[in-house]
C-alpha cells in the first residue's frame, strides 16, 4: 500500500510539473501576441500620434494605437487610410504599412491608421485554427506580421451581452460588440470597441477629413468582393474610379452602401462627418468556408484547391485558379484602388486635393513581390 501511495504522488508531482511547463510555454505565446510587430515610418511621415488623442478613454488600453500622418508642402484636402480593422483580413494592414513607409505626399495629408482595431491584433478567431503570424521576405531579412481575429480580445472586453444592440437599435449576435464594423459611429461610454469607433469618428471630424476608405478583406464566396463600397455621396466617384480601373485592365465593382444597415464604417463615416467613405474588399481564401488547412502559407499564397473546385461548380463570385489570390494581389488591388480614388477625388475637387507619390500598385506588386516595398526588419 505505501508503495503504491509514493507512485501516485510521483505521478500527481509529474503532472503539476508537465502542466506547468505547458502553462509557460502557452502563457509566452500568449503574451508575446501583445507585442506589435514594428512598422519603419518611411520619409513621407510628418508625425505620429496615438488614437487617444482624439478620446482619451481609450488610453492606456490594447484599443488604443498608432496614427501616422504623410503631409505634403502644398496645401490641399485629408484623406484617411483605415487597415486593421479585421486584423485577420492580412491585406488592409499589409497595404496601410506599405503607405507608412513608401509614400510622399505632394500635396494635401494622408492619414493612415494601420491597427485600427488593435485590441483584435492580440488574439486570433476562436476555433478557426488561424496562425499567430505570417512572414514576407525583404531584401534584407524577413518581416513577420501578426495575423488577428475579427473581434477585439474578450480579454479586454468582457462578458459579451447575449444580444448587441448597436447605436442604432439594431440587433446582432452578442459578439459582435467586438466588431469595430459593427460599433460606429460609436458611444462615449459604451464598451470599449464603441468607444474606439467613436474616436475614429472623431479624429475624422476634428481633422476634417474629405475622404476615407476602410481596407478589408472577404471570402470568394461573398457577393460583395473585389468591390468598392460607397455611401451615397461618394457613389460618383467610387463608380469613375472604378471604370478607370476596369480600363487599365484591373476588374472591381461598384456597391451602394445599404442605408437601413447601420454600424459600418461605409455607412456611419458619411452619415456622421463630411467624408466621403468608401470600404474596399478584395477576395481572400482564408477568410472562406470552403477553404482548407488554414495557415500562413494560404494567407500569403492564397492558393486552395477547394476554391479551385468551387469555383469550377460556379460557387464563387470571383475567378480562382490553382494560381489563387496571393497576398501580393490583394496589397496590389488596394494600393490600385486607393491611388485611383485619390486621383478621381482630386480631379473632382481641385482645391482639396491629396497627390500622393512613391506608391506601388497591382502590376508592380505581382512582378516585384511585397518585400521590395517593406523596410527590412531593425532599419
Amino acid at each position: 500500500m505505501i508503495i503504491k501511495k509514493h507512485k501516485s504522488q510521483w505521478t500527481a508531482l509529474a503532472l503539476f510539473v508537465g502542466l506547468a511547463i505547458l502553462l509557460f510555454f502557452a502563457s509566452r505565446d500568449f503574451l508575446a501576441m501583445r507585442k506589435d510587430p514594428p512598422i519603419y515610418p518611411g520619409p513621407g511621415v510628418t508625425r505620429v500620434v496615438k488614437l487617444s488623442t482624439y478620446y482619451p478613454t481609450i488610453a492606456g488600453t490594447d484599443d488604443d494605437s498608432e496614427v501616422y500622418f504623410l503631409e505634403g508642402d502644398e496645401r490641399g484636402g485629408t484623406a484617411l487610410l483605415v487597415g486593421g480593422t479585421h486584423p485577420d483580413e492580412s491585406a488592409g494592414t499589409l497595404a496601410a504599412v506599405i503607405v507608412i513607409e513608401n509614400a510622399v505626399v505632394k500635396r494635401g495629408r494622408v492619414i493612415v491608421i494601420p491597427r485600427a482595431d488593435h485590441s483584435a491584433f492580440t488574439h486570433t478567431q476562436p476555433l478557426e485554427a488561424y496562425p499567430q503570424t505570417y512572414s514576407i521576405k525583404t531584401p534584407r531579412g524577413e518581416r513577420v506580421f501578426r495575423c488577428g481575429s475579427r473581434h477585439a480580445n474578450p480579454v479586454d472586453q468582457w462578458p459579451d451581452p447575449l444580444v448587441y444592440v448597436n447605436p442604432f437599435g439594431q440587433t446582432l449576435a452578442g459578439e459582435e460588440a467586438r466588431n469595430l464594423n459593427r460599433c460606429y459611429p460609436g458611444r462615449k461610454n459604451g464598451y470599449l470597441t464603441e468607444r474606439l469607433a467613436y474616436a475614429i469618428v472623431n479624429l475624422i471630424k476634428k481633422e476634417k477629413v474629405d475622404i476615407a476608405i476602410d481596407l478589408h478583406e472577404s471570402s470568394p464566396e461573398y457577393p460583395v468582393t473585389d468591390t468598392i463600397v460607397a455611401h451615397d455621396r461618394a457613389l460618383e466617384i467610387a463608380t469613375e474610379a472604378a471604370m478607370n480601373l476596369e480600363f487599365e485592365g484591373m476588374e472591381i465593382s461598384v456597391e451602394p452602401s445599404p442605408k437601413n444597415l447601420h454600424g459600418f464604417s461605409h455607412r456611419e463615416w458619411g452619415d456622421s462627418t463630411q467624408a466621403l467613405a468608401l470600404l474596399l474588399e478584395v477576395a481572400n481564401p482564408a477568410q472562406g468556408r470552403l477553404r482548407g488547412r488554414t495557415d500562413s502559407s494560404l494567407i500569403t499564397s492564397g492558393k486552395d484547391p477547394y476554391y479551385v473546385r468551387a469555383a469550377k461548380e460556379g460557387l464563387l463570385y470571383v475567378p480562382f485558379t490553382s494560381e489563387g489570390h496571393p497576398l501580393k494581389e490583394r496589397v496590389g488591388r488596394h494600393l490600385e484602388a486607393f491611388s485611383m480614388l485619390l486621383k478621381v477625388f482630386t480631379e473632382h475637387n481641385p482645391v482639396k486635393g491629396v497627390t500622393v507619390t512613391n506608391l506601388p500598385g497591382l502590376n508592380e506588386a505581382m512582378e516585384n513581390g511585397l518585400g521590395l516595398y517593406l523596410a527590412p526588419p531593425s532599419s
